[in-house]
């Protein structure tokens, strides 16, 4: 702890916080090491989860030197605040702290499609001002990319059992194994009372490269690989292909399977890499090599044909042997919702059609996070839901009073 309190003493409690400024769900970051220092942990730990109530989720899986850290004024001549370690320590204090008990209904009902961070954080803030939740998860554990998508070593999957631990205190109720689309669809829900509706079921369908060899046995998609890790034998020598986040995690994993060589093949230099700089660097140190400059052409059962395109050397092609092959290419929206029900549409991107609020094309039904916007990080998703969950409440404003059945 003594290392935190250090870091918290650093802070130099800008009259305007820059930190603030960076951050998508603009957490009060002054304020926050004010309250810490003052002896003030449960104000402190209050005040950020009612701003974020996955505040001790991004205070792990956050990019913050992208965002707060980032924009923390003693990046110029020293070392900025450690406001991840910090934010971690006093949400983790408040989730322990805290006994959240069922509110008052206030009569409108609202489901929930999908629980990720979109989806768990709006149905936390719902659930928090009287609305009857319910949430639907195609999956046997709630979490979404949180729990499927973000390794273990990033985030320990407990935190997420008590976040569903406190979300049914809060009434709600959570419907797992089940896949909205097709059985039952949204002119169910809407029938069966659902006031509103909200689709937040992330990007779960990879993208394929189109090139010979993509449907061999040892070659696998990065995101079907992160799901269950240990159920993969993918041998000593594995090549990831792609070289964002996403890639840095599946690399990083297949090291800790029991992989012996790990390398990421991009067709670009590593100031091109959309990986966060810090995911890089924390590759580099678990001893994942890199091959820049190589274009994939072909995979077979011993590996990857691929051409050299470093513009400063001589244009050739190459081999490279691997036991098996990762793609991580990115992924985009399952359409099965969209396909399966009026009213809703993709964009030429894929990914499902709403407006910078999160209203669809379809009265009713909202949507945020990574099936709206494409792979983003959990505080973006976090961010859209809250604007979400206003656009919720003024739709609502406009409907009939409910009568009550006798």
């Amino acid at each position: 702890m003594q290392h935190i309190i250090n870091s918290a003493q650093t802070c130099l409690d800008c009259k305007k916080p820059k930190c603030q400024t960076g951050c998508p769900v603009k957490t009060p970051i002054a304020d926050m090491i004010r309250l810490f220092l003052s002896g003030n942990i449960k104000e402190a730990g209050e005040m950020v989860f009612n701003n974020n109530p996955l505040s001790i989720i991004c205070s792990l899986v956050c990019p913050h030197e992208k965002h707060c850290e980032g924009h923390c004024v003693l990046n110029k001549k020293s070392t900025p605040v450690n406001v991840g370690g910090i934010e971690n320590y006093i949400s983790t204090y408040y989730m322990n702290y805290r006994e959240f008990e069922k509110p008052e209904l206030n009569g409108r009902n609202l489901a929930i499609i999908g629980s990720g961070p979109a989806g768990i954080s709006l149905a936390m803030m719902m659930a928090l001002k009287g609305y009857n939740v319910t949430m639907y998860e195609g999956n046997n554990q709630i979490g979404g990319v949180l729990r499927f998508g973000i390794p273990d070593f990033r985030l320990d999957k407990t935190i997420l059992d008590k976040i569903e631990e406190n979300l049914k205190k809060l009434g709600v109720k959570i419907r797992k194994n089940i896949m909205i689309g097709k059985n039952i669809t949204l002119d169910d829900l809407q029938r069966d009372g659902f006031d509103a509706i909200f689709i937040g079921t992330g990007v779960w369908a990879p993208k394929k490269l189109g090139i010979k060899g993509e449907s061999l046995g040892n070659v696998h998609f990065a995101i079907d690989y992160l799901k269950t890790p240990k159920a993969y034998d993918l041998g000593k020598k594995v090549v990831v292909v792609g070289a964002g986040n996403v890639a840095m995690d599946v690399a990083r994993t297949a090291i800790r399977n029991g992989s012996r060589e790990v390398s990421v093949m991009y067709r670009k230099g590593e100031d091109s890499m959309p990986a966060e700089k810090i995911e890089i660097e924390h590759a580099k140190i678990d001893g994942v090599k890199f091959n820049l400059y190589k274009n994939p052409l072909e995979f077979t059962e011993e590996g990857i044909k691929y051409e050299h395109t470093n513009p400063d050397e001589m244009y050739g092609f190459g081999f490279e042997k691997a036991d098996s092959i990762l793609v991580a290419i990115s992924q985009t929206a399952r359409d099965l919702i969209v396909k399966n029900n009026t009213g809703l549409s993709l964009g030429e991107n894929g990914l499902l059609q709403s407006d910078e609020n999160g209203v669809t094309t379809r009265r009713g039904v909202f949507a945020s996070g990574d099936v709206v916007t494409g792979a983003r990080t959990v505080v973006e998703a976090v961010a859209f839901s809250k604007r979400v969950a206003v656009s919720i409440e003024e739709y609502i404003s406009t409907l009939p009073p409910k009568i009550k059945p006798y």
